[in-house]
């Protein structure tokens, strides 16, 4: 079966490629979540955030976002004690940032997939090098956030959030996929 050219044989890695990656995501809570996760990633490989991601929602009150915007200065310093996250004293801020920061949209999922005037842009890259890292949508989104008050959304993390919750679709050609998810 091929995958995309990032995927590698970690069984986690397959299966998030298999069951979540590119698939359109419209669930707020999810989608905060996910803006939250790949802004752990900055930095970083995806797959080191994904293999954290479980204690992730232990720790951060299954990113209750609402719960996360009353973080205190003592919780962040405790999650700074634990070693199953990544331990980040800007990126543990930024979650109660980007909590607030949130909670004052009016329809986060509404608004941000406004970026791709509501409905996933399906691409037909054929390799590695067709896939870019940053795009204009990805800018403006990254441009957008900020401005409303979110930590951690440069526009390649912008773009990553954006392939990953199927607001882009992006997997290559080859991908078995690709196929599925072109046609959804």
């Amino acid at each position: 079966m091929t995958r995309c050219f990032w995927c590698s044989e970690d069984p986690l890695y397959m299966a998030y490629h298999d069951e979540e990656w590119g698939v359109p995501l419209t669930d707020p809570d999810k989608l905060f979540e996910l803006l939250l996760l790949e802004g752990f990633q900055a930095g970083l490989s995806w797959i080191t955030v994904l293999k954290k991601r479980e204690r992730y929602r232990q720790v951060l009150h299954g990113f209750d976002v609402r719960r996360l915007a009353r973080l205190s200065d003592d919780e962040i310093e405790a999650l700074m004690q634990d070693p199953g996250i990544v331990r980040n004293r800007l990126k543990l801020k930024a979650v109660r940032q980007n909590a607030l920061a949130w909670l004052k949209l009016d329809d986060p999922v509404k608004y941000l997939w406004s970026f791709v005037d509501g409905q996933p842009v399906i691409n037909h890259f054929s390799e590695r090098a067709q896939v870019p890292a940053i795009t204009p949508q990805a800018e403006a989104m990254s441009k957008a956030l900020k401005k409303a008050g979110f930590n951690f959304v440069g526009p390649t993390i912008c773009y990553a959030f954006m392939q990953a919750s199927g607001m882009v679709m992006d997997h290559t050609t080859d991908c078995f996929r690709y196929a599925q998810l072109a046609k959804a």
